[in-house]
């Protein structure tokens, strides 16, 4: 704790840069995972290949896919960003289309009882109530990518990881706590925060 306590300065400099990392990746993923799992949804021969590819990319080792990377994007905050937000993927994806399929059908045949179209009842009544999944999925992504992001540091994109990378280096139990204690803390905020988004989502009361 002494090496938190004493360099308040570049624990806040490093919390920004893993921060930024994680929240870049995270907004990424959002992008092409929302898109994607309403394909999924909608699209029911796409459903099985796209969750399983995002789920293969899912499970190559974090090093070893920044590996991959490092020759098409090289060394630094891109790959990083990249590389998680590939992470990030699956668990969006797969909440976007388990959100969606899970819309009560009698809500289905009300909405085209009374006229909607398939866009309006797509805009009006599946996505809304499909909401909360999905903020449940980018909950999920987000604590999963801060904790991971610690490992962005071997790759030169900064964050928390520094200070636990030069812990192992160096044997310094005091500095791998400075890099853990913040990334934890850091990952409990951001559930805590969308966990609160996800309540006011279900139209539950915000403790």
């Amino acid at each position: 704790m002494n090496f938190l306590i004493a360099n308040p300065g570049t624990i806040l400099n490093l919390g920004l840069q893993h921060l930024s990392v994680s929240l870049g990746a995270v907004l990424i993923a959002v992008l092409i995972g929302l898109p994607l799992g309403i394909a999924a949804a909608k699209i029911r021969w796409l459903e099985l290949p796209a969750l399983t590819l995002a789920g293969l990319l899912y499970l190559v080792p974090s090093l070893a896919l920044f590996a991959f990377l490092i020759p098409i994007l090289g060394l630094g905050t891109l790959t990083a960003v990249v590389g998680l937000s590939i992470y990030s993927l699956l668990v969006i994806m797969r909440n976007v289309a388990i959100g969606l399929s899970a819309v009560p059908e009698p809500l289905l045949e009300a909405a085209r009882g009374i006229g909607m179209t398939r866009s309006q009842s797509f805009r009006l009544v599946e996505f809304p109530l499909s909401v909360p999944m999905i903020i449940a999925g980018i909950r999920i992504a987000t604590v999963m990518t801060v904790g991971v992001a610690s490992l962005a540091a071997y790759i030169g994109a900064g964050g928390f990881g520094v200070l636990i990378f030069r812990g192992i280096a160096t044997a310094d139990n005091d500095m791998i706590i400075a890099g853990a204690l913040p990334t934890a803390a850091l990952a409990l905020a951001c559930d805590w925060l969308l966990r609160q988004a996800e309540r006011l989502a279900r139209a539950e009361p915000v403790p």
